[in-house]
């Protein structure tokens, strides 16, 4: 019988990348959406669309109903556990079998940052729920680095507030690939597990941008800031005040080296080497690069 898989948080990254994923397992995933109307690319690529909020129980019910595996990602802020809480509560209600809930590294009751924090929290209710769990928490994303390549490809620099930190960061691909290993995995073989995900070494972002200096041809250089210069300049690009308050936790914690981890855990799951920088800036390297002139 084929498994009904519920997917949120379906218009971000890791969802996104996961939904294409188990579409190409031949899985039709459906995907709970906020608004419905904006989700034509998620019905162009095969997926069921349901309206719901997760900030609204009373929403979710009619996109939970039949479902047996529920794929759990909520999107960071002060009502996280909110989230996560109403999810996990529609699910028992409609009798979903398994949860598969993507948290993050070191996520735990005395994390130095409040999003470690929140996720513990969530953590420990699904723990508790009554209903099978897998967790996942993945470390900083390669991805991330798109979010400095209108820098890297002006200036051929990007400025990050993480002194010389070293990090076991990996690519949002291989997140999917474990979610989907999970989901895809007779049921029953990942419950009660707790998967911390890496990149296959933890890396500075000196080495990241000699990364990307090889593949482009052209010199790429990371320059560290302050965490008020940072901020500043986060804010100035509208992201609002608690995820800036956030992020700068976490560059505190990293720079201190609380992000130098490395697991074996994504080539257990996936059976290879998880993906390293170097092909990440190979398959991402159009988005570094200047266009050309008409």
């Amino acid at each position: 019988m084929s498994r009904t898989v519920l997917i949120t948080g379906a218009t971000g990254t890791v969802s996104g990348a996961l939904t294409d994923v188990l579409r190409s397992a031949g899985i039709r995933p459906r995907v709970l959406v906020r608004d419905a109307s904006r989700a034509r690319e998620l019905r162009e690529r095969g997926a069921e669309v349901f309206a719901g909020d997760l900030g609204d129980a009373r929403s979710l019910p009619p996109a939970f109903e039949g479902v047996h595996d529920l794929w759990l990602l909520t999107p960071n802020g002060p009502r996280a556990p909110e989230h996560s809480s109403n999810a996990v509560w529609a699910a028992r209600q409609a009798g979903v079998e398994r949860v598969v809930r993507l948290s993050a590294i070191g996520a735990a009751h005395d994390a130095p940052n409040r999003s470690g924090r929140l996720h513990a929290l969530s953590d420990r209710e699904l723990e508790r729920s009554g209903l099978r769990w897998t967790i996942l928490r993945p470390h900083w994303f390669m991805q991330n680095l798109l979010n400095e390549a209108g820098d890297i490809t002006a200036t051929g620099t990007f400025a990050l507030n993480m002194g010389a930190a070293r990090i076991g960061m990996i690519d949002v691909r291989d997140v999917a690939g474990c979610a989907a290993r999970v989901l895809l995995d007779d049921p029953g073989r990942h419950d009660g597990k707790v998967y911390t995900l890496t990149g296959p070494r933890s890396l500075t972002f000196d080495e990241a941008a000699g990364a990307l200096s090889r593949v482009l041809g052209r010199p790429v250089s990371y320059l560290p800031v302050s965490d008020e210069a940072r901020r500043k300049m986060l804010l100035g690009h509208g992201v609002p005040r608690w995820i800036a308050d956030m992020l700068q936790e976490y560059a505190q914690a990293y720079a201190g080296g609380w992000g130098d981890v490395a697991t074996g855990t994504v080539a257990d799951l996936l059976g290879r080497a998880p993906r390293d920088i170097a092909g990440f800036a190979r398959d991402h390297a159009a988005a570094f690069t200047p266009p050309e002139p008409r």
